[in-house]
């Protein structure tokens, strides 16, 4: 049986990945629980990872994976299945639309290229090959891809070198979502997003890397984050 701070720990981390598709930081959580440091939450994280509710990824930052739900949570959390996932890089035949269904649990994506988390690249938008996804990651009718992430600058994140993340098509974003940025119409990256006014900050997950501060005509959102897929 789970203590009740447990339970509302593994309900911020599960809905926070449902938002965001990465789970939030120590210091979040932190807040959310209103505890005074961070060791209770280490000791909280320990506790739901030795009765198997979630697992934590070595030697990657912030790398979290709920493996399951107790039942007075996943009433409220339905068709709740795991948000980091094995990926599946099979190359398949492209389709038209941006995604299409394989089975009432799983979708095919296309993957476009590949996407900045760093220096940004410039944009490419053929599709390399598709990705199958779980279908808790695909909400409403807009559109969705996938692309796969260069460079490290949003580590911090839970975010690494190699993944392949899946976007929702979208043009506007608030404050704190993790987007696909088009910096003046040729080059695109994954990157915090923070209106300031008429300026657009794109913000790294990763201190090595500064804050891009550009006029809001020089930045078009593209899309915004819902899940992670990881290769090992």
């Amino acid at each position: 049986m789970l203590t009740k701070k447990q339970i509302e720990l593994l309900e911020f981390i599960q809905k926070r990945m449902a938002r965001d598709g990465v789970p939030p930081s120590f210091d979040e959580m932190k807040v959310a629980l209103d505890l005074r440091s961070k060791s209770g939450i280490h000791r909280l994280v320990t506790a739901l990872e030795e009765r198997g509710f979630i697992r934590r990824l070595p030697h990657r930052a912030r790398a979290l994976e709920i493996l399951r739900l107790p039942d007075a949570l996943a009433k409220s959390a339905p068709g709740f299945s795991p948000r980091l996932i094995d990926g599946d890089k099979k190359t398949a035949a492209p389709q038209p639309s941006g995604a299409f269904e394989v089975t009432a649990d799983a979708f095919q994506l296309p993957v476009m290229g590949r996407i900045a988390a760093g220096v940004p690249i410039e944009a490419i938008s053929e599709v390399s090959h598709n990705v199958a996804v779980p279908g808790s990651m695909i909400s409403g009718r807009e559109n969705h891809y996938a692309l796969e992430v260069k460079g490290d600058s949003m580590i911090n994140a839970g975010i690494n070198d190699g993944d392949i993340v899946v976007i929702r098509e979208q043009d506007l974003a608030e404050n704190g979502d993790i987007v696909v940025a088009l910096i003046e119409g040729s080059e695109a990256t994954l990157k915090y997003y923070r209106r300031k006014g008429a300026m657009i900050a794109l913000e790294a997950a990763n201190p090595a890397y500064e804050t891009r501060i550009l006029p809001q005509d020089k930045v078009r959102v593209q899309g915004r984050l819902v899940g992670l897929i990881r290769s090992y």
